[in-house]
């Protein structure tokens, strides 16, 4: 049998040894179009390589996909990150959690888990073949023929793994070739737009706190527009009580130009398919306290302005959140920073901590070439969620960012790489 992976990312090569270890004598070729495989894998987690999550509870971890999540659970179930992370250290990488459950290798070295491939693929005789460009892929009577750029002759195989990602980072290869050779095969493609993005916002003040990170914040977007599922990042309390909208929870920092981190990422996710423009801006609220109601808020602000009436509000304001934030969050409130505590009416108090249970800004675009996945792709409704062959071309496998699948920040979407990616190598070779 002899089988070609059309995309040397993760979920690529993670097929590729998938196939050989469940039958060895299979021939199986990976077609790269770069110059070396896992280029994305490489830069992702600036480059120590984010590979997965140290969440373990299925379910949770299946919370963590905007799209696909209920596609995923097969795949995920036959192996989730626990089985992708002894999988890495069987292969001679030390892993680590991180407190916030991302996992890395102890190297925090990225090029690390893209040798074991390498190092598994010239043992196992999985051919690789870089720097061929696939122009056309054929279903023929006995299986397929794939087209390579200045090749006279189409290569020609019995089955076929695409995994040539999305259309996100495209400097790393991602041009969304992929979408054309499922179409022409016969599948349908959901709309496409970038997902996890920084934001920039109609507010030019942000400018003044660039750098400033905020360690657990909830963000909103506004009800009438957006209708967003409620996504924790992190497994903290949960969103925020302090209104019936919906939000995500997690880190997040202030930029030139606007927000990003991920909270942000998360949530421009939820929103990928919303335009953004200055005369439509998406509105954003920010709870810097997402686990107290407005009336704890409330009387934390009159207790400090009551304890210190003679210092600035700006600076008695700092005690509760971080010290640069403060006179943003006065000013937001239309109150002056340098005014002093004692001046603070009940009323300033409680327009305060409206302000700083909801901080607003306007979203007016996405932050160009930051976005790390592509939303949307092959529609899942035409693909095997059991084995990853498609319903409409028999022994065509997708697995990967083809797929309308993406995740949130955190080693998610290379989590789903891997394992739909394992479930095609294995398919492919057993049915």
């Amino acid at each position: 049998m002899k089988i070609a992976i059309i995309g040397g990312g993760a979920a690529g090569v993670m097929a590729a040894a998938a196939a050989y270890e469940t039958d060895p004598s299979a021939e199986i070729l990976i077609l790269e179009r770069n110059d070396l495989l896992g280029k994305k894998v490489l830069i992702s987690g600036g480059g120590r390589c984010n590979l997965t999550t140290g969440l373990r509870d299925i379910r949770t971890v299946l919370s963590r996909y905007p799209r696909g999540d209920k596609f995923l659970t097969k795949a995920m179930h036959k192996f989730p990150p626990e089985a992708v992370y002894a999988w890495f250290e069987s292969h001679g990488v030390p892993l680590k959690i991180e407190k916030d459950m991302r996992v890395f290798p102890m190297s925090n070295n990225g090029e690390d888990v893209m040798n074991v491939f390498k190092n598994l693929f010239k043992t196992a005789g999985v051919r690789v073949m870089l720097k061929k460009q696939v122009t056309e892929v054929r279903k023929t009577k006995d299986g397929f023929a794939i087209s390579l750029k200045n090749q006279d002759s189409p290569l020609l195989v019995d089955k076929i793994i695409l995994t040539t990602g999305g259309q996100a980072y495209r400097q790393t290869g991602s041009t969304g070739d992929g979408y054309t050779f499922a179409q022409s095969l016969g599948h349908a493609i959901t709309a496409l737009a970038p997902s996890l993005s920084a934001l920039f916002t109609q507010e030019k003040w942000v400018a003044d706190l660039a750098g400033v990170s905020v360690e657990n914040a909830a963000l909103h977007c506004h009800p009438e527009r957006n209708e967003v599922k409620s996504k924790d990042l992190y497994n903290q309390k949960g969103p925020s009580a302090s209104s019936g909208r919906q939000a995500v929870q997690g880190p997040f920092i202030f930029t030139h130009k606007g927000i990003s981190g991920p909270a942000v990422f998360a949530l421009s996710s939820l929103v990928a398919f919303e335009q953004l423009t200055p005369t439509n801006p998406l509105t954003i609220s920010i709870d810097f306290f997402p686990d107290r109601k407005l009336a704890e808020v409330l009387e934390g602000i009159w207790f400090h302005v009551t304890k210190y009436p003679k210092k600035s509000l700006g600076k008695v304001i700092g005690a509760m959140v971080l010290k640069s934030i403060a006179p943003r969050l006065c000013l937001a409130a239309g109150l002056n920073p340098d005014s002093i505590a004692a001046d603070c009416s009940k009323k300033n108090a409680e327009r305060l901590a409206q302000t700083m249970k909801g901080l607003v800004l306007h979203a007016v675009a996405r932050a160009a070439g930051d976005e790390f996945v592509t939303a949307g792709g092959v529609d899942l409704k035409e693909v095997d969620p059991s084995t990853m062959q498609s319903k409409i071309c028999p022994g065509l496998y997708l697995a990967g960012e083809i797929l309308d699948i993406d995740g949130f920040t955190g080693g998610f979407n290379l989590q789903s790489a891997w394992a739909t990616g394992r479930l095609a190598g294995e398919s492919a070779v057993s049915i």
